[in-house]
């Protein structure tokens, strides 16, 4: 049985694309937060049981709000699993490695580096959704990138391990908006089936891997369990996990796979400029604040073409950039 994919909705109006747009962002910007307390400040050893966590939560909220009648997504059966891949696989890629990073890198860093998420997501958007983009949107894309390699050369706490998460994790977030984007298209999945079906079929490898790799003997052999400072933490670091899933997926719904990763970007850069003052972790160079002020410029930019109405309507009537994708055509990584 193929995946029918249903017709492209209507144009969504600009105050429901900017709201869902803000509403991932600030989603966004809370985890990174929350997950920073949980496995810097309170040095939590496992990401892996973290994500575990927000896999079951996502899972007991979606299904306590079908069983109410609050949501409504098709039951499962074989066909779940050709429709929604291979979304659960980038899924959970994503999530070991941005908690991964998270642990791995400083928080202005670990921003800097998410931004070359922008680049992949444009990529994969022209090969694997066959869309164009106006100019202006590309400049401003290419200012994003500029911004943080600039802002990344005066890095002095270099992190290999590190900067190999990080990068991982920006070719699997990039990839799992472009196919987010495309899966909410199917006939039956929708938003809240998206999510779903995604914990469900990941959780189970999730847990026999932390199992094999001894993550989970590290989880419950923490110390802090009693701590009722870090079990609000956790709680909130696995409730913040379902609420960024949904806020992504609502983002994407509304907007396009590459807006939802550039409003990342930009809230990335806001909790670069807080960690310059607090954290403690951070290395300031002018170099540095350079780069983020250059991406922050690029951000603003693209947020202005893309979500004022005149200005959408200007560059839509602008020349395209257009990157022919022959039939033979081969990705190389």
């Amino acid at each position: 049985m193929s995946a029918k994919v249903c017709p492209e909705p209507a144009e969504h109006s600009g105050h429901l694309r900017f709201l869902s747009a803000v509403f991932y962002a600030g989603s966004s910007f809370l985890i990174t937060v929350v997950n920073k307390t949980v496995l810097t400040g309170f040095r939590f050893p496992s990401y892996m049981c973290l994500g575990i966590g927000q896999m079951i939560t996502t899972l007991v909220v979606l299904y306590a709000a079908k069983l109410s009648k609050t949501v409504q997504f098709q039951d499962f059966d074989r066909s779940i699993f050709l429709k929604i891949f291979p979304l659960p696989l980038l899924y959970v890629g994503n999530h070991i490695t941005g908690l991964a990073s998270t642990k791995k890198l400083s928080l202005p860093m670990f921003t800097v580096l998410r931004k070359f998420t922008i680049l992949m997501t444009m990529i994969l958007e022209v090969y694997i959704l066959r869309k164009t983009f106006p100019k202006r949107l590309v400049y401003s894309v290419v200012t994003i990138v500029l911004g943080a390699m600039v802002a990344a050369s005066s890095d002095l706490a270099f992190d290999v391990e590190g900067y190999t998460f990080i990068l991982l994790n920006d070719a699997f977030t990039a990839a799992s908006n472009v196919y987010t984007k495309k899966n909410l298209g199917i006939e039956g999945l929708g938003k809240y089936g998206v999510l779903f079906y995604n914990a469900l079929i990941i959780i189970v490898p999730t847990v026999l891997a932390s199992a094999y790799t001894g993550d989970l003997h590290k989880a419950a052999a923490f110390e802090d369990w009693v701590e009722a400072t870090f079990i609000v933490c956790f709680l909130m670091s696995c409730f913040m996990g379902f609420v960024l899933m949904y806020s992504i997926v609502l983002c994407s719904y509304y907007n396009s796979a590459l807006t939802t990763t550039v409003v990342g970007a930009i809230k990335n850069v806001a909790v670069a400029y807080i960690g310059i003052f607090v954290g403690g972790d951070y290395l300031f160079s002018w170099t540095n604040f350079l780069g983020l002020s250059i991406c922050m410029s690029g951000g603003l930019a693209y947020s202005y073409l893309t979500f004022n109405t005149k200005a959408l309507t200007r560059i839509t009537e602008a020349p395209e950039l257009k990157i022919a994708i022959t039939e033979d055509s081969t990705v190389k990584y």
